[in-house]
C-alpha cells in the first residue's frame, strides 16, 4: 500500500530509460518542476518517467503516444491513463504530481484504468467516463472540476459556462462527459449566448451546482 503523499523535502528521479538516470533531492514543489523542465527539454525521448520511491508513486509522461499514466503502489502497482490532447499538458500535469502526487492529478482529466480506452473515439471515451459516475455526489463532483479547469460563472450569476472561449472541436471527449452528466442530474443547459465561442456550454445555475464549483474556486 502507498503511503500518504506528504510535504517537505523529497527525492525524485528522472529516467528516459537509457540508463542515465537523474536523482534529485529537492525542497519543494517548485524547485522540482524546475530541475525537471531542464531534463525534459535536454532530451528528446518518447516516454519520460518521474518517480517517488518512498510514496510508491510515478509519473509517466509518453509525448509518442499523446498519453500520461499514474501508477501508486509498490507491491500491486496501480496505474490509470490520460490521452493528451494539447502537447503543453506534460509539464503542468508534472507540476501537479510534484505537488500532490497521485491525488494532484485527479483534476486533470479523464483517467482510464484500461489503457485501451484511450483509443477509441472522444465522444466515446467521454460516455465511458460519465457512466464511471453512479452517484448524484461524484457525478456532481465531476461536472464541478470540468468547470474548473476552464470555466466561470457568467456576470448575471444565472449560468455556469464550461470551456470558456474553446472552439467545439476541443476537449470533445470532456463535453461528451459534460453533456451526460448535464442530463444524469437534471442540470438545465441553455443555448450560449450570440458571440460566445462554438464549443461553450452554459448550464443554469443549480444549488447543487454552486456548493461544489465554490469548492473548486
Amino acid at each position: 500500500m502507498a503511503r500518504p503523499y506528504a510535504p517537505g523535502p523529497k527525492r525524485f528521479v528522472f529516467a528516459v530509460g537509457d540508463g542515465n538516470d537523474r536523482t534529485v533531492s529537492v525542497g519543494d514543489a517548485q524547485e522540482a518542476y524546475v530541475a525537471f523542465s531542464a531534463f525534459f527539454r535536454e532530451r528528446d525521448s518518447d516516454v519520460y518517467t518521474i518517480g517517488d520511491a518512498p510514496a510508491g508513486q510515478s509519473l509517466v509522461l509518453m509525448p509518442g503516444r499523446g498519453v500520461i499514466a499514474r501508477v501508486e503502489g509498490a507491491d500491486r502497482p496501480r496505474s490509470e491513463y490520460l490521452r493528451v490532447d494539447r502537447p503543453n499538458r506534460y509539464l503542468p500535469g508534472a507540476m501537479l504530481f510534484f505537488e500532490n502526487g497521485h491525488a494532484g492529478l485527479d483534476h486533470f482529466g479523464q483517467w482510464f484504468s484500461d489503457p485501451a480506452d484511450l483509443d477509441a473515439p472522444p465522444e466515446t471515451r467521454g460516455a465511458v467516463r460519465a457512466a464511471s459516475f453512479t452517484t448524484e455526489a461524484a457525478a456532481i463532483q465531476e461536472v464541478a472540476r470540468i468547470w474548473a479547469d476552464a470555466g466561470f460563472v457568467d456576470p448575471s450569476d444565472q449560468y455556469y459556462v464550461f470551456f470558456d472561449s474553446h472552439d467545439v472541436d476541443d476537449d470533445r471527449a470532456e463535453r461528451a462527459e459534460l453533456l451526460a452528466l448535464i442530463e444524469f442530474l437534471g442540470l438545465e443547459q441553455v443555448d450560449a449566448p450570440a458571440g460566445s465561442a462554438s464549443g461553450e456550454v452554459w448550464v443554469r445555475t443549480d444549488a447543487r451546482l454552486a456548493a461544489e464549483c465554490a469548492r473548486w474556486s
